[in-house]
């Protein structure tokens, strides 16, 4: 950026600071006299990066004069930000929604900018900022440097490079599109059903655990994290849903270690630094690959190591192997573990952190203890050591001193090859037969409804991922689905008409492998009914006129 005119595009894992990447620079590149004029703008997709970018960058100009830095986002005072500005800046670093809407008001000039970053460029675009980032660039000079730095090189980032820069120059650090080299990645499989047990089990499998848990939508951030308080954990949830005096407190609370978990969805997560995350849980796996590289970046930055956890279904383990493909990483299979193990790890916990703590003196309240000595003076001292510990850990063990195994992993019993089942009797034949009458004959009854997707073969979409997200969608109902019709770019699917609501915001705002969906009901064909009664042949159809 210091020595050369052309635009960049750089690429690095999450983690690798990317911000001091651009932020040094343009420190040094903007003229530090003249502040009437925005000479550098930095584009962010969420609030969350840009009050971190903001405040990385005036750290970094703590020692330079006369350097003044705006941040322009949504969800705070428009008025404190438009008298900021008017004030004078060098650098704004902005949000695209709310950066248009000072342009509208001609609040902001963009005509001196000389050099543009895109941060997170990939997830602008994911979010619908096409027309935005347009209109931004409408108001800025032709002549310019443009920077994007991104941790994947998807789909929108080409988008960017084709539409907005001018042959740019290429530099990647490590492997393209690859995660964090020193993260764990593990996979636990569960029923659908078992997925807030077994993540419950995971978290108290590791004492002491400090995450980010992601989830999909913002109801289902918002369950899980009640559901967590509940429990007795310090939690929070954090979603484009909370005011922006709501989303500080929660932050201020989880970077401070007030909280140990911290429910977000991908939106809201996007871009915070926090230090030190022991794990990352994908309480379901993203709709984009891509989402997976940010996610498990959270965890091991700046050299640490951390471990990125997934917990899927058996009709999700195939998404995993689309992940390893991308990101060129082994996917460990853990058990997950049982209440007795569960148990044991926490009494060694406990134990550790008693032994670790400094002696104190107790020399006030020597007459107390030689009471408390008197009064379990017939208690050995193996005993209460363990009482000692155990009640520290009364709740945990109590809960799990009768659960179940969760793991999914259960060998078949073997068939025996009988003569029996070679050729069954004319007996269990008859009372099949009575059973089929008797079963109610639901397609009969079933009106299925046509819904056309814009991806198909050539985006990686498969029966199974269909099929996953209508299960989503449904709850604890049951869809039921017709035929599945993958074609090169287009897929049509058959799914009960009732269920039509749930259905398109499932697909709603989805990605599947960095390309947005967008799903609506089929025009070309009436809904339909579905019969179980054969169809007559052709000939016969002819005969009968």
């Amino acid at each position: 950026m210091l020595d050369k005119k052309s635009d960049i595009i750089a690429l690095a894992q999450t983690g690798t600071g990317k911000t001091a990447a651009f932020g040094l620079p343009l420190l040094e590149l903007v003229e530090n006299a003249s502040h009437q004029v925005l000479q550098a703008l930095v584009l962010c997709p969420t609030r969350e990066l840009c009050r971190q970018v903001t405040a990385d960058l005036r750290t970094f100009a703590k020692a330079l004069k006369n350097i003044r830095i705006a941040s322009v986002y949504g969800g705070a005072a428009m008025d404190a930000q438009i008298r900021e500005i008017r004030r004078g800046v060098q650098i704004t670093v902005a949000t695209p929604g709310r950066l248009n809407d000072l342009i509208r008001r001609r609040k902001i000039d963009l005509s001196g900018v000389k050099y543009l970053v895109f941060d997170e460029a990939d997830e602008m675009l994911q979010m619908g900022f096409k027309d935005e980032l347009d209109e931004i660039l409408a108001h800025t000079p032709s002549e310019k440097t443009t920077c994007l730095f991104s941790a994947t090189m998807s789909r929108e980032v080409e988008h960017i490079a084709r539409n907005y820069m001018t042959n740019p120059v290429q530099i990647t650090v490590g492997r393209r599109n690859t995660g964090t080299e020193n993260v764990r990645h593990e996979m636990y499989v569960v029923h659908e059903r078992n997925r807030y047990r077994a993540m419950r089990a995971i978290i108290d499998y590791n004492p002491g655990i400090y995450s980010i848990i992601f989830c999909r939508t913002r109801r289902e951030t918002g369950e899980v994290a009640e559901k967590l308080i509940r429990d007795g954990y310090r939690a929070d949830a954090l979603h484009g849903e909370l005011s922006q005096a709501q989303r500080d407190m929660v932050m201020r609370k989880f970077r401070n270690r007030r909280l140990e978990l911290l429910v977000a969805t991908d939106v809201a997560a996007r871009g915070l630094d926090v230090t030190d995350l022991s794990h990352v849980i994908n309480y379901n796996l993203p709709d984009d690959i891509a989402s997976y590289t940010h996610r498990s970046g959270r965890t091991g930055r700046a050299g640490k190591s951390g471990t990125s956890i997934a917990i899927v279904n058996m009709r999700e383990q195939y998404r995993i192997r689309h992940i390893e493909k991308r990101l060129n990483r082994k996917f460990a299979k853990c058990r997950i573990p049982t209440g007795q193990e569960i148990c044991k790890r926490q009494l060694l916990s406990r134990a550790q952190q008693e032994a670790a703590k400094e002696q104190t003196a107790y020399d006030a309240e020597r007459d107390v203890f030689e009471e408390i000595r008197e009064i379990f003076k017939d208690v050995s001292r193996d005993e209460l050591i363990m009482r000692l510990v155990a009640g520290q850990c009364s709740n945990m063990l109590e809960h799990y001193s009768n659960t179940d195994d969760l793991n999914t992993v259960k060998p078949l019993p073997a068939k025996r090859k009988t003569r029996c089942m070679e050729r069954p009797r004319a007996a269990s034949v008859k009372r099949e037969k009575q059973s089929r009458e008797r079963r109610p004959d639901y397609a009969d009854k079933t009106v299925f409804t046509r819904f056309h997707l814009n991806v198909g073969r050539r985006q990686g979409v498969e029966p199974q991922e269909i099929l996953g997200r209508l299960n989503t969608a449904s709850g604890k109902k049951r869809i039921r689905v017709g035929k599945i019709d993958i074609m090169r770019n287009t897929a049509v699917v058959e799914a009960e008409s009732r269920f039509t609501p749930q259905i398109m915001e499932a697909f709603r705002n989805a990605t599947i492998n960095g390309r947005s969906v967008t799903i609506e009901v089929a025009r070309n064909r009436e809904s339909r009914k579905i019969s179980c009664q054969r169809k007559p042949c052709q000939k016969a159809a002819g005969r009968r006129g």
